[in-house]
This record gives C-alpha cells, sequence and structure tokens, in this order.
C-alpha cells in the first residue's frame, strides 16, 4: 500500500478568511508539516485564551483555525484531482 499523501499537492482553489489564499503546487509532506504547527498553535493559543480570559489569544486561535481549514479543504481538492 502506498502513502497517497507523499504524491499529492495543494490546489491553490481555497480562501481562508476572505483575505488568503493557499498556494497552488504545495507538496503534501510540506502541507501536513505546516497544518500540524498550525494546529498547535491554535491548541496552545486556545489554552492561553480560558486559562487568562484573553480575547487577543482567542481571536489569534480563531483565525489560525480558519487557516488551518482552508489548508485542509484544499489539500482534500488535490486529492481528488490526484484519484
Amino acid at each position: 500500500m502506498t502513502d497517497d499523501s507523499s504524491q499529492g499537492m495543494t490546489r491553490g482553489k481555497t480562501t481562508c478568511l476572505e483575505l488568503f489564499r493557499i498556494q497552488p503546487g504545495v507538496p503534501f509532506e510540506q502541507a501536513f508539516s505546516d497544518l500540524s504547527v498550525l494546529l498547535g498553535c491554535i491548541s496552545h493559543l486556545t489554552t492561553e485564551a480560558e486559562m487568562e480570559n484573553d480575547r487577543k489569544a482567542g481571536s489569534a486561535a480563531r483565525i489560525l483555525s480558519g487557516l488551518a481549514k482552508g489548508l485542509i479543504d484544499d489539500m482534500e481538492l488535490g486529492m481528488n484531482r490526484a484519484r
């Protein structure tokens, strides 16, 4: 069985927060790495916001989660194209 995640690339069709767009042609291996970093930051900021009642951390987590969702959505488009 092969790992399809190392063969696909982002499509570059997804916008995030009406301001950002995922770049086309990013290999899934790099995209998954970037997604992991984003999710780690979201987790940290969410914890900070809960513990400190910090609105800025909560807003940052919301923005980063929008970027993470956009990346996931665009990677899904890339996986569908590869099939």
